[in-house]
C-alpha cells in the first residue's frame, strides 16, 4: 500500500478524477498524474501542504498519506545511498560561484575545482538550498509570493505551487537546472564564507525575501547534555530497518548533536548516519593533531 495506490482507490470509489485531486491541491493535473504512476516520489510530509488538502477532499482518515509517504520515501532513500555521489549540475556550480562575492570568486573557485564534487562545494551548496529552502516552506501559503515569483519566471500560479514543492524536497545531490532558474538565481544576491570558521554570510534579494542577511555559523561545543530526549532519535533508534547497523561509537556520535528551531526527525538521523560513514568526509590515516606516545 502506497500513496498513490490510496489516492487511486478512492477516486474510483468516488467516481472522480485525477483533475478534481490536481484542483483541490492546488497543484497542475501532470504533478498528480506523475505521482500517480509512481514517476516522482511523494514529497516529504514536513514540506508540503498537499497530504492534508487531498485527505479532506478524498475523505481519507487525515495523516494517512503523510505516513505512507513517510516510509515510502524511507524505502527509496536507502535504495539511494547505495549509489556514489554524483558531481554538481555545471549550471548549478556556476550560479553558486557567481553569486560568491567577487573578491572570492577565483579562491573559491579553485577549491571547488580540485575535486568533482567536494565536502566543500557540498557544504556551501547545501547551506544556501537551506537558506532559500527555509524562505520557499515560510512562503508556500502566501498566494501573493507564489504569483510573484511564478511571474519572474513565466509561470501559472499552480505550475509554480508544483515547482515549489519539487524544490523543497531538493538536496545537493540533486540541484536541477529549473531549481536554479526558479529560486536560487533570483533569490541569492550575494554569499561571502570565512574560510577559517566556514561562517557564511548570505545576502538573498529583498523583493522576495525582505529582513537581514542571514549568517551561518559552524562552531563545536561540548555539553554534558544528552540530546538523546530527541524525539527523532528515539524513533531511530527504535526503528530497526534505520539503526540495526548503527555501532556504539557512531550512536554515541549521534546522541551529541545539538539543534536550535526545528527539531531533527528519524531519517535526519539515519542521513546523519550515512554521511558519518562516507569516506569523502573524511581525510586519510595520518592525523593532523597529532600522537600519543606509546
Amino acid at each position: 500500500m502506497d500513496v498513490s495506490l490510496v489516492i487511486g482507490e478512492r477516486l474510483v470509489e468516488l467516481g472522480l478524477e485525477q483533475k478534481d485531486v490536481a484542483t483541490a491541491a492546488e497543484v497542475t493535473e501532470s504533478y498528480i498524474s506523475q505521482l500517480m504512476t509512481r514517476k516522482k516520489s511523494p514529497p516529504a510530509p514536513d514540506r508540503t501542504d498537499i497530504y492534508e488538502k487531498i485527505e479532506k477532499f478524498l475523505k481519507i482518515p487525515s495523516g494517512k498519506l503523510s505516513r505512507l509517504a513517510d516510509l515510502q520515501r524511507k524505502e527509496e532513500l536507502k535504495r539511494s545511498l547505495t549509489d556514489p555521489p554524483s558531481p554538481l549540475l555545471g549550471q548549478a556550480r556556476e550560479l553558486v560561484l557567481r553569486k560568491c562575492v567577487p573578491a572570492k570568486e577565483k579562491q573559491i573557485r579553485a577549491i571547488f575545482e580540485k575535486e568533482a564534487f567536494g565536502e566543500f562545494e557540498r557544504l556551501v551548496t547545501q547551506k544556501l538550498l537551506d537558506v532559500v529552502k527555509k524562505v520557499a516552506r515560510e512562503e508556500l501559503g502566501s498566494e501573493s509570493w507564489l504569483l510573484l515569483v511564478a511571474r519572474l519566471s513565466d509561470r501559472s500560479y499552480e505550475q509554480m505551487r508544483v515547482v515549489v514543492l519539487e524544490f523543497l524536497d531538493t538536496d545537493v545531490f540533486n540541484v536541477s537546472a529549473e531549481n536554479c532558474v526558479s529560486f536560487l538565481d533570483p533569490l541569492i544576491e550575494t554569499w561571502d564564507i570565512d574560510l577559517a570558521s566556514f561562517a557564511m554570510d548570505i545576502v538573498l534579494n529583498r523583493r522576495l525575501a525582505p529582513g537581514n542577511p542571514h549568517r551561518v555559523e559552524f562552531v563545536e561545543t561540548e555539553s554534558n547534555h544528552r540530546s538523546a530526549e530527541e524525539k527523532g532519535l528515539k524513533e531511530f533508534l527504535g526503528d530497526r530497518s534505520l539503526s540495526g547497523d548503527a555501532s556504539a561509537d557512531e550512536i554515541e556520535f549521534l546522541k551529541k548533536l545539538r539543534f536550535k528551531g526545528r527539531r531533527p526527525t528519524s531519517l535526519y538521523y539515519y542521513r546523519e548516519l550515512q554521511s558519518l560513514r562516507d569516506p569523502l568526509h573524511f581525510r586519510g590515516p595520518a592525523s593532523e593533531t597529532g600522537k600519543s606516545g606509546d
